[in-house]
């Protein structure tokens, strides 16, 4: 079908938006960013702008990775009928694997779903039924694990596979058409071939690399696989470029002088393009965001790199056809935090002061977008110059810029209080920076601490407003840790960014997570232990880089939960607990929710078939930042109104996932109190080694254990050992055993002396040391349960959980569960339910007590736990309860036997 007549046909049969308004066009009218007035048509790659309609074809939608669709048939009237109606676990189809969790979005071409499986394969599903066309797992070489996407075009589909290779299949069979590994100018390597999304685009697929010591974004022909063009992210010694502006730079020379073997640092400096980029045909550019530099001693060390290092933490846009340099612009000069801002960078024609303009989006990380013209590189709205702070070892930029943030600028110092619990998203770990509580629980700075030897290196600016280290954003470090704002969490990392053509809004997901920097820090810094790790989506105007709305979740959002919008007004995003769900675009208010059964690492997509509009989404999941608290998948899962799929359990949705490990963890496995009497050592890694290289301890293990449990009751010691415990070298510093965030304790040691804690509630208690704040550790307090036979029952002799319609959104009402409460017992406020299949304990939306008869009602919503119980006759349910017994905090539990319906 013609382009105009299959957009006619699809607008007729409700599926798409209607053309935006003319009055788009009219440079005297600000509206706002909506775009410039094109008329949707069939997704033909043509223009990096143009909305999906009936296909997802690229991943995050178009060349632009725009992440919106033009279709309306799901829309906020008809939301509540959207439910699933099919299901494919990837891994099981043939040939089978046991393989769990991935990062790839799929994409949709001409109906036909194609995507990564958690082992690197690749598999081609009908959007309709959900059945499998073909699943390709190469013989010859093994797959790549961790994959995000791959790219349909010329008859093929593009992957990546291990050995640092290029694949392309033939689309309909699976079949392989060729198998490159691509080297660069003098057969040099360009980075590990491995894990970036690929981009198809006429006649030419265009790759990243990531994590090598010298980084490229390339082209391939997609006839055979031949290099077409390479450009490296690290700028070699003798690399002088003229922009498109004419302005000229020697972009070696940002490196510094040579390495002592002569080679320049920008060859080892890692600056990878780890996520792909983003096309416009009409400019003739293609965009990529290169990274943090990652070697020259480490991500952290600014010694041997004097200068801003080009191209590290920069957009750079090059010729499209020949890899030709054209413009570049730099987020963080001189990084020394692993920040780099590397995302699907967002292209968009917007409204940006009465004019329509060519706009490339750039931030991530540092928690701010620049808003750049795409022709030309230079900022369309403001950016500032800020000084910063410098340490002169390290040789930091004076200033760095910065345009308008979206998230705050530095760590909120907040009190430790029972009453601020979790507090504030942005709050800071005690004794960080100097700050240490004083009798009342406030955070101040205090002198002298630890970072006292840093303070002939560093300098304050005027603007800065302190003569020490508030956290904030770029606040310089050396061998001490500083914790701040540049957080690897604080912007979309690598999710993407959605834009809505109807309302110029650009939906941003985030993750909360300060981290330490210090030079000898591994990986990108210690996230501080203990914290809370969380997140959200908000939502900014493309006009003014300014926030509309923010919904804060509550999860991190900044690794792979790329939403997607619509004309409808919709915003799809999916989470790591496995919840899937829609917000309303204008206001970031939930409207819809679905548990998929697994962490959610991708974007979420939508097209349509025969007349039907799908959503659907792929949830896998990853590790970052909840480490192996997550449940990891390998469901596609397709979504239509009216969908009435059913699991096993006989209800849509899956099990809800085990609980998320939503604080920072220790270091370390738990120990039982009672095997190490109960005493934890200060400073120190380990309980026998007496050595000097063990006194005094500053690594994140240095509490021993890190994570001890003990029952409720249990009188714990905190000892700073001195001789008495190791003879030879005993610790030689005062130490603190600094408990947060209820601020419940904080005792200052000096070596040989003790202090005791006795615990008289569940929970976990996490402390650190004021002397470095690195070695934290953790009480986990419990509760034995006391089963109490024959207390449990339930209103009704049946639980119907099932549906009237279906439909999973129209089960209703409450089950209400009722609990003799033996005498002398009081109750203590929680009340949990414990289902046949998750571990996640239910809480009750509301609790009743009937004091005279000491019976407990607690009413627990049927849409929370419908999916997390099996139909049929005794099926055990639990309830658990906390109470207060002869002055002492207990939890009695009592199983129930039930016959449940759907």
């Amino acid at each position: 079908m013609k382009p105009i007549l299959m957009v006619s046909a699809l607008i007729a049969a409700g599926l798409l938006a209607m053309p935006p308004a003319a009055r788009a066009h009219d440079d005297d009218d600000d509206d706002g960013g909506r775009h410039d007035g094109k008329r949707p048509r069939a997704a033909e790659l043509a223009d990096c702008c143009t909305p999906g309609d009936k296909d997802y074809p690229t991943h995050s939608g178009n060349l632009g990775n725009q992440a919106y669709s033009a279709l309306t048939q799901i829309n906020k009237g008809n939301i509540k009928r959207l439910g699933p109606v099919w299901r494919t676990h990837v891994s099981a189809e043939p040939p089978a694997t046991d393989h769990t969790g991935q990062q790839t979005t799929p994409i949709v071409v001409d109906g036909v779903i194609y995507l990564d499986t958690p082992n690197g394969s690749v598999i081609a599903v009908d959007g309709a039924t959900g059945a499998t066309k073909w699943k390709w797992t190469p013989t010859a070489f093994d797959t790549n694990g961790t994959r995000r996407g791959v790219s349909v075009g010329d008859g093929k589909v593009y992957t990546l596979a291990d050995g640092n290779r290029v694949v392309a299949l033939d689309k309909d069979t699976g079949l392989e058409v060729w198998v490159v590994q691509p080297r660069g100018p003098s057969d040099a390597p360009l980075g590990n071939i491995e894990k970036v999304a690929t981009v198809y685009h006429d006649g030419m697929v265009y790759v990243g690399t990531n994590d090598g010591n010298r980084n490229a974004a390339f082209a391939l022909k997609s006839s055979d696989g031949s290099m077409v063009w390479s450009f490296y992210g690290g700028a070699d010694h003798g690399t002088v470029v003229t922009d498109v502006n004419g302005n000229t730079v020697d972009a070696g020379a940002t490196w510094g002088p040579p390495m002592p073997d002569g080679r320049s640092c920008a060859v080892v400096a890692g600056v990878s393009p780890w996520i792909h980029g983003a096309l416009d045909p009409e400019l003739g550019m293609a965009y990529y965001a290169f990274g943090n530099v990652r070697s020259c001693r480490s991500s952290q060390d600014g010694e041997l790199r004097p200068g801003v290092n080009l191209f590290a933490n920069s957009v750079v846009a090059v010729d499209l056809k020949t890899g030709a340099y054209k413009w570049h612009h730099q987020s963080i000069r001189h990084d020394v935090w692993d920040m780099d801002n590397v995302h699907p960078l967002l292209l968009a024609d917007v409204r940006i002061n009465g004019r329509t303009r060519k706009a490339v989006y750039h931030g991530s990380k540092s928690g701010h977008l620049f808003v750049l013209d795409r022709t030309n590189g230079k900022p369309l709205l403001r950016v500032d110059e800020v000084p910063m702070t410098v340490d002169s070892r390290q040789v930091n930029w004076p200033a760095q810029p910065f345009p308008n943030r979206f998230l705050p600028h530095c760590l909120n110092w907040q009190a430790l209080d029972p009453k601020n619990i979790p507090g504030d998203p942005w709050r800071a770990v005690p004794n960080y920076n100097g700050y240490q509580p004083n009798a009342s629980g406030q955070l101040v700075y205090t002198e002298p601490n630890y970072l006292d030897p840093d303070k002939p290196f560093v300098t304050y600016p005027p603007e800065y407003g302190a003569t020490h280290r508030k956290g904030c954003m770029y606040d310089t470090h050396w061998d001490l840790p500083v914790l701040s704002t540049t957080s690897q969490n604080g912007g979309p990392d690598w999710s993407s960014y959605s834009f809505s053509h109807k309302h110029g809004l650009i939906f941003v997901p985030y993750g909360v997570n300060p981290v330490a920097h210090w030079r000898g820090a591994g990986g990108n810094g210690q996230r501080a232990i203990g914290q809370y790790q969380t997140g959200g989506i908000l939502a900014l105007d493309a006009s003014t880089n300014k926030v509309r709305w923010t919904n804060h979740l509550g999860l991190d959002m900044g690794h792979g939960q790329g939403p997607l919008s619509t004309a409808s007004d919709l915003v799809f995003v999916g989470q790591f607990d496995g919840n899937f769900v829609a917000l309303d675009a204008v206001t970031g208010k939930e409207l819809w929710r679905f548990q998929t059964g697994a962490a959610i690492s991708a974007g979420a997509i939508t097209y349509a078939i025969g007349g039907e509009q799908y959503v659907a989404i792929f949830s896998a999941g990853t590790g970052i930042p909840y480490g192996n608290s997550i449940t990891e998948g390998d469901s596609l899962w397709a979504f239509k109104l009216g969908g009435t799929y059913k699991t096993a359990s006989g209800s849509s949705e899956d099990p809800t996932p085990a609980p998320l490990r939503i604080r920072r963890p220790v270091s370390g496995n738990p120990v039982e109190g009672s095997t190490v009497s109960n005493t934890i050592y200060l400073a120190r890694a380990s309980r026998t080694t007496d050595t000097a290289a063990a006194r005094d301890g500053v690594a994140a293990n240095a509490m021993n254990p890190t994570h001890m449990r003990v029952p409720v009751g249990t009188t714990v010691t905190f000892l700073n050992p001195g001789a008495a415990t190791f003879p030879s070298f005993p610790n030689q510093k005062l130490h603190c055993a600094t408990q947060y965030f209820e601020g419940l304790f904080n005792p200052q040691l000096k070596p040989g002396e003790s202090f005791q804690y006795t615990f008289t509630r569940a929970g976990e208690y996490f402390f650190n040391d004021c002397t470095d704040p690195r070695p934290t550790g953790k009480v986990e307090v419990y509760l034995t349960p006391q089963d109490v036979p024959n207390a449990l029952h339930f209103l009704w002799g049946t639980l119907d959980l099932g549906s009237g319609s279906g439909l999973f959104t129209d089960v209703h009402g409450v089950v209400t569960a009722l609990f003799k409460v033996p005498a002398g017992y009081t109750l203590d406020g929680e009340v949990k339910l414990k289902t046949p299949l998750s571990t996640t304990l239910f809480e009750p939306v509301s609790t009743n007590a009937i004091l005279h008869d000491r019976l407990l009602l607690a009413h627990f919503r049927k849409s929370d736990i419908d999916n997390n119980i099996p139909q049929g006759d005794s099926v055990p349910l639990v309830l658990m309860v906390n109470v207060i017994h002869e002055g002492q905090q207990k939890q009695l539990t009592s199983t129930a036997l039930v016959r449940v319906v759907k």
